[in-house]
């Protein structure tokens, strides 16, 4: 069911809506845009909304422009800080941006720069914060992955190494055993470090299952020994990390289109939403090692790249605990928040 929908500045390739209490009604978008000539650039934005699911209401609120985005992700709940939204950019930067009230009444809230970094003359493609939100990950066009410390508001470069043979797409911490970065890359290798034992060390490496590049890679929330992983090969597989030296990739579904994102619902187990680049967006039921898509999204006429839950539940039309989602596509640069049907229903969740 359709809610609401707008055209961002630039290509659009990363929704987040912010995780924490009382900001749960803000969404945040970003762009990357190639502006191509005598001297290229590559520019971004961040858009932040206030989105009321049950009026229908997208209004922007704030506008940031940038270098061109790769990633954005909010800090984990459960820290003692204010919301942070961390950006991965083009110009080889990591940026903490954070969230506050604002004396106007008119503005609600604002969005201003607290710390940056330059990891690297390469790009930074992806990020991911630690549980603690004391470090961020990032994957670079050069192969390269490094962790950032935050200390006393500043973002400090830790560790860098060359960690595949091609642009990494995917670096994620294990929430459940944050010593453990999983990344993916172009070069369709799934690789695990033990931070401990030094960032250069491998704790596995699979190089056999993916049949092309590695996305995207998220760590199951209620499960500490399930790992997701999507490809340009168009399959999301569910791996066990029980034996963190030899995952084992216990079932796989094709969705279609290259596994861009997943995201898990915030309520309901197993359930994840997926951006499925030239597919659109799928929602699938994961119960052990089967998994079945139960609901597909195609209003967008572009690649599927952006997709998130909202962390509240709409009473929108007197259908109660539906779950809004907001999803986003590159070259028609279209944010559109929707309800999926199948969570429609108590019997789901």
């Amino acid at each position: 069911m359709d809610v609401a929908h707008c055209n961002l500045d630039g290509n659009a390739d990363a929704v987040e809506f912010c995780p924490h209490d009382s900001y749960h009604h803000v969404l945040a978008a970003s762009t990357y845009t190639l502006q191509e000539g005598d001297r290229p650039s590559r520019a971004g934005s961040i858009s932040l909304f206030n989105v009321d699911a049950d009026l229908g209401r997208l209004d922007l609120f704030r506008r940031i422009e940038t270098a061109g985005i790769f990633d954005i992700k909010w800090n984990p709940v459960g820290v003692s800080v204010s919301p942070l939204l961390a950006q991965a950019d083009a110009d080889g930067y990591l940026r903490i941006h954070g969230l506050e009230c604002c004396s106007d009444e008119a503005r609600g809230f604002s969005l201003r720069e607290i710390t940056d970094e330059k990891i690297s003359s390469a790009m930074c493609l992806c990020l991911d914060w630690n549980p603690s939100a004391t470090s961020i990950t990032a994957g670079l066009s050069d192969g390269s992955v490094s962790i950032a410390s935050i200390v006393e508001s500043q973002l400090e470069t830790q560790e860098l190494w060359k960690a595949h043979g091609f642009e990494v797409w995917a670096a994620s911490f294990d929430t459940h055993q944050p010593q453990l970065v999983y990344t993916g890359s172009d070069d369709c290798k799934f690789t695990g470090w033990d931070l401990r034992d030094g960032p250069s060390k491998l704790a596995f490496q699979n190089t056999k299952v993916h049949t092309m590049g590695v996305c995207c890679i998220v760590k199951t929330p209620n499960d500490p020994n399930t790992v997701l992983t999507g490809s340009y090969d168009e399959y999301l597989r569910v791996w066990d990390v029980r034996s963190i030296s030899r995952p084992v990739n216990e079932t796989s579904i094709c969705l279609g289109g290259g596994v861009w994102r997943i995201k898990y619902h915030p309520f309901v187990s197993g359930l994840v939403l997926t951006a499925c680049m030239h597919n659109g967006f799928s929602v699938v039921k994961i119960n052990g090692d089967k998994a079945e898509v139960i609901e597909t999204y195609s209003k967008h006429e572009s690649l599927a790249y952006g997709a998130d839950w909202h962390r509240e539940k709409s009473f929108r039309e007197g259908k109660r605990n539906s779950t809004l989602v907001a999803t986003c596509s590159f070259y028609d640069r279209l944010l559109r928040l929707w309800m999926p049907e199948s969570v429609l229903q108590d019997s789901v969740l």
